[in-house]
């Protein structure tokens, strides 16, 4: 299992502005210190270089974990790993082979680096035996195709990965990763996406650097935004532009960088054939770039449902931004039209009646209604969207039926809009039950985040032939909010289908598998394998909005360079992956078929994926092998985001840590930070020791009775309307389990105090809950064994004798474990492993 870092003799102590999961030393307490992106974007391509410097500030060997995001669609082609003058180059290997190897080296007391991908834009870097006071630099070479759309070219860098719903029961077996959330069985892998998260106003702890070198590539370049970053921009003579990042900025919201076009005709139908190097001149890969033709607006009545996510993470702009964007969709539709609207937490509410007409009333009774939503609970994604689907195929089967009802509705378009930040992380799980109706509508995702999801949504999108939009401002929302109104109208062109001269495209190789439609200024990119003489051409066939034949021919041109085959490849990788993700459990012959198969493009055509791993190992041996502290890299909260939102201004409470830098009442004059007290101690510097006294029973029994921190976002007060004894027991377990969670890196003392008084509040709950367990709710009596035990182990934290080291660990990860049983129930009998946990 991996642990934070113990602390070190003299430095046992967390700053006052630190965030959880991390310490404080004489030279720093983070291990990640800086982080550098270098961009070469040429037309409608990138190669990016991204370096990250680790240096370890302890007196003993360290293992840096860092969790961080890459562009879904880039491609990861390259590892290298410098320090002391030495540099290894990262070699791609089957991810268990990697993953050997780079222990037996950590064994060994050489240093190692490994990457690995978790979901397609979350990645883990371990960097380990890192000697004390040295640092390691590891590089990571990415190819990213750009996509463009509505005049733009769109350069989108994720910097921080963001904190994600995790439901489900958790899993017996010990953590996946080293992350703050516990496995379970809808998530399999949770542990090794959710980082621990910095303190609101934490002193900036990471150095970024950023550039991007602009090169138009023919194209008529009108100038240049950047909407999130502050940013320099210069000219370099030789037509190319440098735009910079400013000093200062922080690694918690994506970059995005709109190259506008002068002229929006530029981007035109082509088909651009990539000869493999060295190999047979007849083998290649090929990138087809089809325009929309000219046309547009809706020429079909539809039948939309609206899905708003409402979950906590929205609090703030965000929500404000997706009512505003909801309402903007609303307004679109036609009296020929028929609609509905849902907004999810953990609970769907909307649409009682069913689809109704778009008329002016029904518009304005919706639009009110999203006016008074606010940001609450958890992001409970997949029944909203089971009954979404629902609603629309209930309007079709009414169809088929010629019901009276269905009068003519005939040839309707049926669409979902779903507007979210994505934040989940069971993703596999919801498309894995989604996918197969998803298809047989048209979905269009509106992603309204500053770190949003952009992985997950994407594919969603893809699954319903539809399209994503990105928002990521207040200030943007009403340009996207033209191009959203674009998208959900009746696609220009439908089924579209490629065939190749000759047959030369090679069958099962096209990517994206599933063709989207052709809409308004969005043009549709398909990349594939291509065999036989590089000549010829392919002739692409679909139905018009008019029902209309629809067929163009595009002939071939010999050109395009070495990313061209990386994007395919890693195209081709996530729609495999995609693809497994959905299967049956069962299907173990086709799973491993599989497996096999999205394996062997990753290892020939050197792009990482979820099977395979880069691992840079030295010769050197620099430790003595006996295993080195390990610390996670704890994130930025996302820029935007609200801690009230999601139940962290709780957590950093519990931990007794501040949630901001303001922290608790302090003096008018800010004393130096050499004289400046640490929590536990007094001024002079020297530790007390104490610990805050815990919660008296019938205190901790009468809070729970208020509904413990169950409060809502809007005024803060508990709301325990409806809710019964034992689900508020359950949701104060869960909370407390979030906790945990969060306070994962503090110091051990202030663990141990932490889960002392757990004991007490479990105890009270326990004592308080006896009246609803006597009517015969009950949560099972596993569950209440189980916490009744833990309360007694945890009793043994409040003395001389508390755990420590590996003891506290495996106490604090069994709490987690209990409560949160405790608090979800029985677990997920469908739950399926994540991909490198499947068992072979």
């Amino acid at each position: 299992m991996t642990t934070d870092i113990a602390p070190l003799e003299g430095e046992d102590t967390a700053e006052p502005d630190a965030g959880l999961g991390t310490l404080a030393t004489s030279r720093g307490n983070l291990p990640l210190d800086a982080v550098d992106v270098r961009a070469a974007i040429a037309g409608t391509s990138a190669s990016v270089e991204m370096t990250q410097g680790f240096r370890n500030p302890f007196d003993v060997p360290l293992e840096a974990t860092y969790i961080f995001p890459l562009p879904d669609r880039a491609a990861v082609t390259a590892m290298r790993m410098e320090c002391a003058g030495h540099v290894v180059e990262g070699v791609l290997k089957e991810r268990s082979r990697a993953r050997e190897d780079y222990d037996q080296a950590i064994a060994e007391g050489r240093r190692a680096a490994i990457a690995e991908e978790d979901r397609p834009d979350v990645f883990t870097m371990r960097v380990g035996n890192i000697a004390p006071g040295e640092r390691v630099t590891v590089r990571l070479t990415l190819a990213q195709p750009l996509p463009y759309s509505d005049g733009e070219v769109t350069f989108r860098f994720p910097l921080v990965v963001a904190p994600r719903y995790i439901p489900g029961s958790p899993l017996p077996e010990a953590p996946a990763g080293s992350g703050v959330a516990a496995d379970t069985d809808a998530v399999p892998d949770a542990s090794r996406i959710s980082p621990p998260v910095l303190l609101p106003g934490f002193p900036n702890p990471v150095r970024l650097t950023l550039s991007a070198d602009i090169d138009p590539a023919g194209l008529p370049l009108a100038g240049i935004r950047c909407s999130l970053h502050a940013t320099a921009e210069q000219a370099d003579g030789g037509g190319h532009t440098i735009v910079q990042l400013r000093p200062g900025e922080r690694l918690d919201r994506d970059f995005i960088l709109r190259l506008a076009l002068a002229d929006q005709d530029q981007i035109t139908t082509s088909l651009v054939l990539t000869p493999d190097p060295g190999e047979d001149p007849g083998q290649g890969t090929f990138t087809l770039t089809l325009v929309p033709p000219d046309g547009g607006g809706q020429t079909r009545p539809r039948d939309v449902v609206l899905v708003l996510d409402r979950s906590g993470s929205m609090h703030g702009w965000k929500m404000v931004a997706a009512r505003r964007a909801a309402a903007r969709i609303v307004d679109t539709l036609t009296g020929t039209d028929r609609f509905a609207v849902l907004c999810f937490d953990n609970v769907v509410e909307g649409a009682e009646d069913g689809l109704t007409w778009a008329t002016d009333r029904n518009r304005f009774r919706a639009i009110e209604w999203l006016a008074r939503t606010h940001a609450r609970g958890g992001t409970q994604l997949l029944e909203p969207l089971k009954r979404a689907m629902g609603l629309l195929e209930d309007a079709a089967e009414q169809e088929s039926l010629g019901t009276p009802a269905a009068a003519g509705f005939s040839g309707r378009d049926r669409v979902l809009v779903l507007v979210t930040d994505g934040q989940v992380g069971n993703e596999d799980q919801i498309l894995q039950r989604t996918q197969a109706r998803l298809a047989r509508i048209r979905v269009h995702v509106v992603g309204i985040d500053q770190a949003v999801n952009a992985g997950f949504l994407s594919r969603l999108a893809g699954y319903g032939r539809g399209r994503c939009e990105l928002v990521e401002s207040e200030e943007r929302l009403d340009e996207a909010a033209a191009r959203i109104h674009h998208r959900i109208a009746t696609p220009l062109v439908t089924g579209l289908a490629l065939a190749a001269d000759d047959g030369a495209i090679v069958p099962g190789t096209v990517a994206p598998s599933l063709l989207p439609g052709l809409f308004p200024g969005a043009p549709v990119i398909v990349t594939g394998r291509w065999a036989g003489h590089l000549r010829g051409a392919v002739t692409v066939r679909g139905t018009g909005a008019d029902g209309t034949p629809f067929k163009t021919t595009i002939a071939a041109v010999t050109g395009g360079n070495p990313a061209s085959t990386a994007a395919w490849a890693r195209a081709h990788v996530r729609d495999l992956e995609d693809r497994y993700a959905c299967l049956p459990g069962h299907d173990a012959a086709e799973l491993a078929r599989l497996e096999q198969q999205i394996t062997d493009v990753s290892l020939r055509y050197g792009v990482l994926c979820r099977f395979t791993a880069y691992v840079a190992v030295d010769t050197r041996v620099v430790t003595d092998g006996a295993g080195p502290h390990r610390v996670t890299q704890p994130v930025e909260l996302p820029a935007g985001w609200d801690p009230a939102g999601l139940g962290l201004a709780s957590a950093f409470a519990a931990a007794g840590l501040p949630t901001s830098r303001s922290g608790p009442a302090r003096p008018e004059a800010p004393m130096p930070r050499s004289a400046m007290p640490r929590p536990g101690m007094p001024a002079g510097g020297r530790s007390t020791k104490r610990r805050a006294a815990p919660m008296r029973a019938r205190d901790a029994a009468g809070w729970m009775a208020a509904g413990g921190r169950v409060a809502t976002a809007a005024t803060g007060v508990p709301d325990t309307r409806g809710v019964s004894r034992l689900e508020r027991a359950r949701r104060q377990m869960a909370d407390e389990a979030a906790v945990l969670r969060a306070a994962l890196g503090a110091p051990e003392a202030e663990r141990a105090r932490l889960l002392a008084d757990l004991a007490t509040r479990i105890e009270a709950l326990l004592t308080w809950l006896a009246a609803d367990l006597a009517g015969g709710a009950r949560p099972g009596p596993a569950r209440l064994t189980e916490l009744t035990a833990l309360a007694r182990k945890l009793r043994a934290c409040d003395g001389p004798a508390a755990p420590d080291g590996g003891e506290l660990d495996a106490l604090w990860q069994e709490a987690i474990r209990v409560l949160t049983g405790f608090a979800d129930g029985t677990a997920d009998p469908a739950a399926r492993h994540a991909f490198w946990k499947r068992p072979r």
